[in-house]
């Protein structure tokens, strides 16, 4: 896989837990994602043989072109998961190294990463001798304010064996607040060779264009910009073709919400498929006249066929 960017930049999907799951990675691809990224995959659980983190990493051919992130902090324990994973023929391993959630930063993992140079270069070591496929690293800004140091993991990283680097301009402390710093990916995609991509505040092709301008990057990661609008991506790959977009239709959004409940259900089961598409539905109805009522009554339905005749009847603007 050649991650350089072409004559137009790479649209990524970025990996967020609980999230992008295999449904919903489809979705994006199908709007104009060219990569997604699975939810990121504990290195230690794959290391027990805990079966829900391998589900976790499973890819099928419809989910390609994917890349599966993995995190942890422990260079042995990342070495094998990366192995592990690739036997679901990714098309690289990813190492989550900006999570900001307390769970995994507390734990020495993740955004922690950025504090500590030296066991990251060793972690992307390991990973990148232990495999023969591209190691990719996502990194932020640093942990705060005062410790901006993402050119030093950047190029750590890219001296270490790393692909690809992928930079969320804000930093750990900020977590999702505040503004995305487009000088601090600048600043990484002037000093390396090899590609970057840009993730943080993208949410639409006026923004999508506004970071490439900015930061000249290689690539665009697009999170919480796709939550409840996956075909944010077609309308962000028409910007970068200098096509015209035409909004999706009610009637297409409300098809696209049933094609995800369908996936979600063959490959969860109907009960925890209705348990986990609720956020999905909370996100897609966001803004839209009644939503407060209808949230309440997808929270309240225990069926798939009652859930379909919801979603029929939602009313997109």
């Amino acid at each position: 896989m050649d991650f350089k960017k072409d004559k137009t930049p790479i649209l990524y999907m970025a990996p967020m837990a609980g999230v992008t799951d295999r449904a919903f990675r489809r979705l994006c691809l199908e709007c104009g994602a060219k990569i997604v990224v699975t939810e990121m995959v504990s290195a230690k659980a794959v290391q027990y043989g805990d079966k829900k983190s391998y589900e976790l990493g499973k890819l099928f051919e419809s989910d390609q072109p994917a890349i599966i992130q993995i995190f942890g902090s422990d260079p042995i324990a990342m070495a094998f998961a990366a192995k592990e994973m690739t036997a679901f023929n990714p098309i690289a391993i990813d190492i989550n190294m900006g999570c900001p959630v307390p769970k995994v930063s507390g734990s020495g993992d993740g955004a922690s990463l950025m504090k500590n140079p030296r066991l990251a270069g060793e972690i992307i070591n390991a990973v990148v001798s232990a495999i023969d496929v591209p190691v990719t690293v996502k990194i932020r800004s640093g942990w705060d304010s005062k410790n901006i140091n993402a050119v030093e993991i950047a190029l750590i990283a890219e001296a270490n064996g790393a692909a690809v680097v992928t930079v969320h301009g804000r930093t750990k402390v900020q977590g999702y607040e505040g503004y995305a710093d487009r000088n601090v990916i600048k600043e990484v995609k002037q000093t390396l060779k090899i590609p970057v991509i840009a993730n943080g505040d993208i949410v639409d092709g006026a923004s999508a264009i506004d970071m490439l301008e900015k930061t000249d990057c290689d690539g665009l990661m697009v999170g919480r910009g796709a939550l409840g609008s996956p075909w944010v991506f077609t309308e962000i790959k028409a910007v970068l073709e200098n096509k015209p977009y035409i909004p999706y239709s009610p009637g297409q959004k409300r098809e696209m919400i049933l094609r995800q409940l369908d996936m979600m259900v063959i490959d969860k089961g109907e009960q925890l498929a209705l348990l986990e598409i609720r956020k999905h539905i909370a996100w897609y109805i966001k803004g839209i006249p009644n939503a407060a009522s209808i949230r309440a009554s997808v929270f309240l339905t225990h069926t798939k066929e009652k859930l379909i005749e919801i979603i029929k009847n939602i009313d997109f603007l």
